[in-house]
């Protein structure tokens, strides 16, 4: 497996971010990664929209992703936030009827980009969010993965089940046909000096 570096999303990462997403179509048509943030996506948001929200919460501090690179290129990220920075999560109703602890953080989307898939990106963005919520605190961190084996894997918006498992998290319960809720409890850790 290759050997990628991870920085967290801020302004000084931004245009490394902005190249992967503009490289790949404003992600899923425009989003932006901004889907899971409160004010979402739909028919009366455009690309360009997107685009100016994501950079604002950047600046503001409230989006959160760990940035997988290969040497200077970005080639994919891991978004994380606590639950009111990300509280539009998929199979949103079966999740709250099962919820009984609510977590401390979420990973929302897990995005690798064209000709990057299955290189180990996906696990690194999963493992830099961890370390970068370690700096942030810890606490336990949910994710909603997929069973890769059922689902295209460009069609992984929040990764998939064995990146996970692989490190660490449990599963906690199905919440979709092919989703489920995964959990785990991340120490906290200071950032390195």
């Amino acid at each position: 497996m290759k050997a990628y570096s991870v920085k967290a999303l801020d302004e000084s990462t931004w245009s490394a971010f902005a190249d992967l997403v503009e490289r790949n179509n404003g992600v899923f048509g425009g989003c932006w990664c901004m889907g899971f943030h409160p004010e979402g996506v739909g028919k009366e948001t455009t690309p360009a929209q997107n685009h100016e929200r994501k950079l604002e919460r950047v600046r503001a501090g409230t989006a959160h992703a760990a940035l997988v690179f290969d040497s200077d290129d970005c080639v994919g990220w891991c978004q994380f936030g606590v639950p009111s920075e990300l509280p539009r999560i998929k199979s949103r109703a079966a999740y709250e009827r099962g919820v009984t602890t609510p977590a401390d953080w979420r990973i929302a989307c897990n995005f690798v980009g064209k000709g990057h898939r299955r290189q180990g990106v996906a696990t690194a963005g999963l493992k830099g969010a961890l370390d970068l919520i370690a700096e942030l605190g810890g606490g336990t961190v949910e994710g909603y993965p997929e069973d890769a084996s059922s689902v295209p894997a460009g069609f992984l918006f929040n990764g998939a089940l064995s990146t996970y498992e692989q490190l660490g998290f449990v599963r906690d319960r199905k919440i979709g046909k092919h989703r489920w809720v995964v959990a785990k409890v991340v120490r906290p850790r200071k950032r390195p000096s």
